[in-house]
């Protein structure tokens, strides 16, 4: 297997979740001024102002003409839509712990569905490491104080959040060699600041100022400015291009990663609680991540 081209994409997916782990501290920061809907309205309409930014300024490049576009729209509505709206209310109405469970089996859902839908048929050492990976995650969850009831709406919610998740990684991964990473980066972002702009000013009665009142609290914007540029642009670029040449099972179990940078960042920056049962999920996770990895066949040959 070629080292450099195994490299990027998996330097891809470390700084991609890497950053989606400190999006639970900003994102909490943000809440403090403003509600969701408002919050995500911001953060997508700042990311799509820099994404349009670089194409005009020549930097990237949209070709869309003569493509399947309506593919491209289907996978900006899984996610961020979709996938956003069913996992803010699946975990209002659920439980810390169920909730938590049902984000963790993406990764399986998604390389079990890849099997046969795009032909992709993972190893038993793949399995093994996957669950590997799952189980320390649930294992945070467990430890957790359990938050909220269960309800219909709540599993209901979260079971749309996981398929839409699963639905997602299957059209970027089907796509991959029809439209570029940027492309398919910036339609998401572009729905996304369609539909969540929308709700917010549903949410507001058309109140243009409650939507903007937030932006004049300094650590509002910096949160935001991080939500935006590193954990939109950013990290949807790196998403869509790790996808491109990684299968399903190889790829999606780094999501598992996530969980860990965010226990991490916590503990370090908001002195939350880590035991050694903690650290011991942790590396859980991280050797499941690295089990995929040496148990995958090689990358697919880049473009």
């Amino acid at each position: 297997m070629n080292k450099r081209s195994l490299f990027k994409p998996i330097f891809a997916a470390l700084v991609c979740h890497v950053f989606w782990g400190f999006s639970f501290m900003a994102a909490r920061v943000a809440m403090n001024s403003a509600t969701v809907f408002v919050l995500l309205s911001h953060r997508f309409l700042l990311a799509l102002a820099v994404m349009s930014a670089l194409v005009l300024c020549g930097k990237a490049k949209l070709q869309l003409r003569g493509k399947r576009v309506a593919l491209l729209l289907a996978l900006g509505l899984a996610q961020p839509v979709v996938y956003f709206l069913g996992e803010q209310y699946g975990i209002l109405h659920s439980s810390t712990i169920f909730s938590g469970v049902m984000i963790a089996m993406i990764p399986l859902l998604s390389t079990l569905a890849a099997i046969p839908v795009l032909g992709e048929r993972p190893t038993a050492g793949q399995l093994f490491y996957s669950l590997l990976s799952v189980g320390g995650v649930i294992g945070i969850g467990l430890q957790s104080r359990s938050s909220g009831t269960i309800d219909l709406l709540g599993v209901v919610c979260l079971v749309i959040a996981v398929c839409s998740a699963a639905v997602y990684t299957l059209i970027n991964r089907g796509i991959c060699e029809e439209f570029t990473p940027f492309e398919r980066s910036y339609m998401m972002i572009l729905l996304g600041a369609a539909c969540f702009t929308a709700l917010a000013l549903i949410q507001n009665r058309g109140d243009l100022g409650a939507c903007l009142r937030p932006l004049g609290a300094t650590p509002y914007l910096l949160a935001i400015l991080f939500l935006a540029v590193c954990c939109s642009v950013i990290c949807f670029f790196c998403n869509a291009y790790y996808i491109s040449y990684m299968s399903v099972a190889r790829g999606t179990v780094f999501s598992n990663l996530t969980t860990a940078v965010s226990i991490f960042a916590g503990a370090v920056f908001l002195h939350e609680p880590f035991s050694w049962l903690s650290l011991l999920f942790c590396l859980m996770i991280l050797l499941g991540i690295y089990g995929v990895q040496r148990t995958s066949d090689p990358l697919a040959g880049e473009r």
